[in-house]
Order: C-alpha cells, then structure tokens, then sequence
C-alpha cells in the first residue's frame, strides 16, 4: 500500500457482516488501499444483548478500531453502515467518507411514502425495538437485492444475520427516539464527503439522500447513479461504482 493513502474503514449495513465487502474491498485493495472490514457487534454470532445493542454500540465499538489506526481513515459505509460512518465522522477526525445508499440520520424526514410505510409496519410488532429482528428475505429480495440473478440472489440472502431491534427503532423511528441515537453534529464533521445513491433505491430513495447530503453543504458531493438499486456494493454495476469512489477519492 502507497504510504500517501490513508486506510480504508468498510462499515456494513444491518442484517449483513463483512461478507457484504467482499468484492469491493478487493478491488479496493488492488488500487493499494489497506481495508478493514469489521463485524458489527453481534453480527458474527447473534447473543440475546443483540436486541437491545444500540447504534451508539456500533458506534464505539467502531470508534476504538478507527483509535488504533495509524492515521484518520476513509470511511466507507452502506446502508446502515453510512449511518453510522456519518455518527464516527462527526466524533473522530477521517480523512473523508464515502456514503452508499445511507440511511437518514435524526431529523431527516423521509421522501417517500414507501419509506413511511416501512416503517409503519414495524409497529405491527409491538416491542420491536427490544428484539432481535430476523431478515426478512422477501423484503430484501424485492427492495434490496430486487436487480441481482435470482441464483446470486439466493446466496447472498443465505449469508443475513438477526439484527438489533433497538437500533432499527433508532434509525427507523427517531422522532419517537428519547436518546437521539442516529443524530450527527453535523457542525463536526470537516471531511469531504461523497454520497452515491440508485436512481431505483426505495429503502435509501434519491430524495431522501440528497436531504442528508444538503446537511453538509460544499463539503458533500451527491451523486444518482442511473438504472441501480439498494444493493450498490454488489449488484450488477457495482463495479463502476467502486471505481467512481476510488476516482473521488483520487481527485481530493
């Protein structure tokens, strides 16, 4: 790895594991980054503390790796992942933070009324935000990996993991969260930022994206990359995703 480039933090997004990077920290690697891939906690192994395990846990958790790096990362975060790569560059100097498809933080209001509906219906299952949530592989076929081979499909949905309740109440349902989990000063975070979005995202929409985006003003470029959906780091595509950050971060 060239001594000039920073290392790389991967941070997945829920109900995934480092896995979900594979592809992309390799070709990472091959442009001579150092990646780290991390487990969310519990993501290796689901333990009963899974359903009340806090955003602010990841954050932590994910704040003492970044604390042993030898200089500030590169965030890079999908999903819940660029939730949660938005929390650590408000609290720990990164070099920049590339955003894939990320959800909202606190008070950013959604765009779309299938946002709304999603999380409306969590509150089907009282309690929710005190379980372990098990995926829901219909839900991630048609709106995550809705633009992947039915076989390639099946693999990666084979590979979910449970997920914290608590923390999807937290990102889901932060008008009702006492704590503001997801909230980002946003006054803190002083790196460049690039947010990728698809134009056929309905979990992380366009409309919603740019909102986050605008928080951050000339530090954040935001970008709609056409005929994608939510699974940028691994759907057909992906690879010319992959190289428009590494062109980003090469143009900084």
């Amino acid at each position: 790895m060239s001594k000039n480039k920073p290392p790389v933090l991967m941070i997945h997004g829920g109900f995934c594991g480092p896995w979900a990077w594979n592809e992309f920290a390799d070709r990472f690697r091959a442009a001579g980054y150092d990646v780290t891939a991390p487990a969310l906690r519990y993501h290796d192994g689901a333990k009963p503390a899974l359903a009340t395990t806090s955003l602010l846990d990841y954050a932590a958790d994910l704040e003492k790796r970044i604390a042993e790096m030898a200089s500030p990362p590169i965030l890079i975060g999908h999903s819940m992942g660029g939730l949660l790569a938005q929390m650590l560059a408000a609290r720990r100097k990164v070099a920049a933070a590339i955003l894939l498809a990320p959800t909202a933080p606190w008070g950013v209001p959604p765009s779309t009324l299938f946002e709304i509906g999603t999380a409306q219906s969590l509150m089907l299952r009282v309690g929710f935000w005190s379980m372990i949530l098990e995926p829901d592989f219909n839900a991630a076929a048609a709106h995550s990996l809705d633009r992947i081979p039915e076989a390639r499909r099946q693999q990666i949905l084979d590979k979910f993991c449970p997920e914290s309740g608590r923390a999807i109440f937290e990102a889901l349902h932060w008008g009702l969260d006492m704590r503001r989990a997801s909230e980002v000063d946003i006054r803190k975070v002083t790196c460049p930022l690039l947010f990728l979005t698809g134009s056929g995202d309905r979990i992380s929409p366009p409309g919603t994206v740019q909102r986050t985006a605008a928080l951050y003003d000339k530090r954040a470029a935001f970008e709609v990359v056409p005929d994608m959906s939510h699974w940028l780091i691994g759907e057909p595509g992906w690879e010319a995703v992959c190289d428009r950050t590494l062109a980003w971060l090469a143009s900084l």
